[in-house]
């Protein structure tokens, strides 16, 4: 017996589909990393692959969309004034363990979609903004810039994307409790 298909909602599903996707990449990428089949992704939304594709033309695209999310999660934190840099701080380590198409995305530098450096861009200036208040750089010793930071964070992603996915969470407490020491002093 084959399923029947899902009814065509036409264009006004876009919305919907897009977030569906985004979605669904955020977690077949936590669950099975960066390289996991695109049908896999189309699969968990409940669309087709023609929709994946018309909202995603490549696997970067998809990964930026989230990466993108991830960002704006993280700029909602940092506008509260009374942020500090620890709170940015632990929400980027939390996506970094939950979130391989964040990992995957923390080196703008492999890659030569101006999108990318830009959503990066956009995280190093909220650290920056940050760490240039005294009273926000919470517990990061004075001497701490924003390209220490960003190193730490990619410290952390380079090991989180060879832990396996099961492994993610203590790997990731461990190395950020060393990492956070040399950034406390």
């Amino acid at each position: 017996m084959t399923a029947s298909p899902r009814p065509n909602r036409g264009p006004g599903a876009a919305a919907d589909n897009r977030a569906a996707l985004i979605r669904a990449a955020r977690n077949v990428f936590a669950e099975n990393g960066f390289e996991a089949p695109m049908t896999s992704i189309a699969r968990t939304a409940g669309v087709g692959q023609g929709v994946l594709y018309r909202h995603f033309p490549t696997r970067e695209s998809l990964a930026l969309a989230v990466f993108d999310e991830n960002i704006t999660e993280i700029e909602a934190i940092a506008d509260d004034p009374a942020a500090t840099v620890d709170d940015i701080l632990t929400a980027v380590v939390e996506q970094i363990t939950t979130s391989a198409a964040f990992i995957a995305m923390i080196d703008p530098t492999s890659t030569e979609d101006v999108r990318l450096f830009e959503a990066a861009w956009r995280m190093i200036n909220l650290i920056t903004v940050k760490l240039e208040d005294p009273g926000l750089r919470g517990s990061l010793r004075g001497d701490i810039t924003t390209a220490d930071v960003i190193l730490a964070i990619s410290m952390l992603a380079a090991i989180l994307t060879k832990t396996e996915p099961q492994s993610r969470e203590a790997t990731s407490r461990q190395a950020w409790r060393l990492l956070s020491r040399g950034l406390t002093g």
